[in-house]
């Protein structure tokens, strides 16, 4: 009887192996779950960023403000009547 009952205990342990330790057990499948969720952070950021990207563009198609303010704030560029004056940060 004792001879059965530790065949019986080294099965359910073989049979116990793969569901954890297995190509598709339970470690396996958490590891997965937290590199979707991680995923779905990254997309939803990118989705975000892909969001202010469009509307920069739609902005620089269809209005000559966004235009101007680039040519301003990057370029150093002002219009034919305007005086530029820079002011010195102090230290």
């Amino acid at each position: 009887m004792k001879v059965l009952a530790g065949v019986l205990g080294a099965l359910i342990l073989a049979i116990q192996y793969p569901l954890w330790l297995g190509k598709g057990g339970w470690l396996r499948v958490w590891d997965v779950d937290r590199q979707l969720d991680a995923q779905h952070a990254r997309n939803e950021r990118l989705e975000i960023r892909n969001g202010a990207l469009a509307a920069e563009v739609k902005d620089l198609k269809q209005g000559f403000d966004a235009i101007e303010e680039r040519a301003r704030y990057e370029l150093g560029m002002v219009k034919n009547d305007e005086v530029f004056f820079q002011v010195p940060a102090k230290q």
